[in-house]
């Protein structure tokens, strides 16, 4: 008897899914435990098994397209299987309404639903510069260096308005008019359009769920990084695992957190959750938008390990090869832009998380120290808040402890 394949939910904030691939064709027998399809989410690309057996009678969603979670994804059965009942049955009474209002259309049904998956150019004539003949008289009035310059150019001299004496084209007529069509280049209207993914229809509506529920308040501190490009360098010259600058940042949080759980919680509406471990999130570009990665337990870990690990995390990302477990489940949520040359930036929490923290790069500039004006090397960090959780004394008694421990490096180990 012919069973339907659902699209499967295979994330906590999946509400569709896009088939990156079909591993079987309609005819192909399926046994429990095939690999049917790799099926892109909100913030990966996943592979789904069967859980039924028979023969691939139906594919609900061609590869590229996109379907709501619990849509049709195919139908398995008995070969030859009549299954038209059963997809007409699966049809709810709102989709019923679509079809016919569709119909009702005086285009056809393919003009109105198309969505096409490649990106589209629209683009407008360019407008034409005026120009006038250079002699009323049918002589032409031109310089041997404008008319070599002309020809050069692919220009026709004779609708060259001159500027010379009598009318007469000189050089500078020539390049004023090559510099008028470069600018019509510049001005002609184009633009192209891109289909929306997963991802970036998932990170859109929880930044924006984020930014307008959670009363979001900013702290910023400066750190003298000095003792801590030192203790790097030390480090790097006797050490096979190479310690960015962040790691030194996600070790120092996840060991301030400890003396902070005020920050380390979470707004869960009737409680606020305290969280007794640390879990730290660290933010992680992907060509698609973003991702965040969890290091569980991350204060109990070493430099060598957070940088291992952090590592593995970004190369699966970009792979698209992380799966659930690896970005649930974080306390506190770190994003650095240092590394692209920003200074300083807000960041927007990233819930159910009280805060995150936004990393600038380090500057050189001049810094006060006894007195004296010295060079130095200062990172600005800024605490984005949940101000349901955090008050503004909790926030900034957090930071001036992650901003010890950074001048300070070796009192993390202690």
């Amino acid at each position: 008897m012919a069973e339907i394949v659902r699209m499967p939910r295979l994330s906590d904030t999946m509400t569709e899914g896009t088939v990156a691939k079909w591993h079987k064709k309609v005819g192909d027998a399926i046994s429990e435990g095939d690999l049917l399809a790799e099926i892109e989410t909100d913030k990966a690309t996943m592979e789904f098994e069967s859980f039924q057996e028979g023969v691939l009678l139906y594919i609900g969603v061609e590869e590229s397209s996109t379907a709501s979670v619990d849509s049709i994804l195919a139908i398995l059965g008995d070969k030859d299987e009549d299954i038209h009942a059963l997809i007409n049955s699966d049809i709810s009474p709102v989709e019923d309404e679509k079809e016919i209002l569709l119909e009702e259309k005086v285009e056809p049904i393919s003009s109105v639903i198309k969505r096409p998956n490649a990106s589209k150019e629209v683009s407008v004539e360019p407008f034409h510069i005026p120009s006038s003949p250079s002699s009323h008289s049918g002589r032409l009035k031109a310089s041997p260096l404008a008319k070599r310059l002309a020809e050069e150019k692919g220009l026709d001299i004779s609708r060259i308005s001159g500027s010379g004496e009598g009318g007469r084209v000189v050089k500078r007529d020539v390049d004023n008019l090559q510099s008028g069509l470069a600018r019509v280049g510049v001005l002609e209207e184009k633009f192209s359009e891109e289909p929306v993914s997963q991802m970036r229809k998932t990170i859109a509506r929880r930044l924006a769920e984020s930014k307008f529920t959670a009363p979001h308040f900013y702290l910023s501190i400066s750190v003298d990084m000095d003792n801590a490009i030192s203790s790097r360098k030390a480090i790097n010259a006797n050490s096979v695992q190479k310690i960015s600058f962040n790691d030194f940042i996600v070790k120092a949080t996840a060991v301030s957190l400890r003396n902070h759980p005020k920050v380390n919680s979470s707004w869960r509406e009737d409680v606020i959750r305290r969280n007794e471990h640390i879990n730290v999130g660290v933010a992680v570009a992907v060509e698609d938008g973003l991702l965040v990665p969890v290091l569980r337990y991350t204060d109990t870990k070493t430099l060598a390990e957070i940088s291992s690990e952090v590592k593995g995390f970004v190369q699966g990302a970009k792979d698209k090869k992380l799966q659930p477990p690896d970005w649930e489940g974080s306390t506190f949520t770190i994003s650095n832009l240092g590394m692209f040359g920003i200074d300083e930036f807000t960041a927007i929490i990233n819930t159910p998380d009280a805060c995150i923290l936004a990393v600038g790069g380090i500057q050189q500039i001049p810094v006060v120290k006894s007195g004296v004006i010295v060079p130095g090397n200062v990172m600005k960090l800024t605490l984005s808040c949940d101000h349901r959780v955090v008050d503004g004394a909790s926030g900034a008694a957090f930071l001036n402890t992650l901003k010890d421990y950074l001048e300070n490096p070796i009192t993390m180990f202690v």
